[in-house]
């Protein structure tokens, strides 16, 4: 089955190539990023995994973990990491979880079902601190993740969870924000004091109260 938004993320206990871990715990407090890889010695995810080592910091200033998958066994992790430190110009400093029994790929409902190596599909899943998943993708084989987006989802998911906003098309981290449609027009002075304007009676916009 696959895991729907506002379902509680499935906890396990792993190996990775920083330790053991119980996954609830290792988040704590802080929100995480949990993306598969369907093998190790793979291209494009070779790519991905430098992409997010450099990237530690702005998931560190969101308070966000990140925590990668490949059902290959802890040795050939550890190998996959050098390849991936020599040819992105980076350290890898995250935590690669080793899946060899598949467990942690079909409590996520990471195989793919026509796949007949049972590898993981490339997902990626977004949880928040009450380890509720917040977001889902899947991207095909041949198409490079695009993690400055999930950082950009990241922020407006943050926004949204603490502010009667939505965040339009496109949106990034401080522009205008849309009033949710269950605060009325009554309410606004007194949550949204930076001012709004009222395009449509549905669709009101304001300044990231955020910012």
């Amino acid at each position: 089955m696959a895991i729907r938004l506002g379902e509680i993320a499935p906890d396990f206990n792993a190996l990775t190539t920083e330790g053991d871990i119980n996954f609830h715990e290792w988040l704590g407090d802080s929100w995480g990023v949990l993306f598969s890889h369907p093998a190790d010695f793979t291209p494009v995810c070779t790519t991905e995994l430098g992409t997010v080592a450099k990237l530690k910091d702005d998931f560190a200033k969101r308070n966000v973990k990140a925590i990668a998958i490949s059902v290959d066994p802890i040795d050939g992790h550890h190998k996959w990491i050098e390849d991936i430190n020599e040819t992105q110009n980076t350290t890898v400093n995250f935590p690669l979880i080793a899946d060899p029994e598949r467990k942690v790929a079909t409590a996520y409902d990471m195989i793919h079902p026509e796949a007949d190596s049972k590898h993981t599909v490339r997902s990626v899943f977004v949880i928040a601190p009450d380890k509720s998943v917040k977001l889902t993708l899947t991207y095909p084989p041949a198409t490079g993740r695009n993690f400055n987006e999930i950082l950009r989802v990241i922020d407006s998911l943050q926004l949204t969870a603490y502010h009667k906003v939505a965040t339009p098309a496109n949106w990034k981290d401080g522009e205008d924000c849309i009033i949710v449609p269950s605060v009325t027009d009554e309410q606004i002075p007194e949550l949204f004091p930076k001012g709004h304007n009222k395009i449509k009676d549905y669709l009101r916009t304001t300044p990231q109260p955020n910012k």
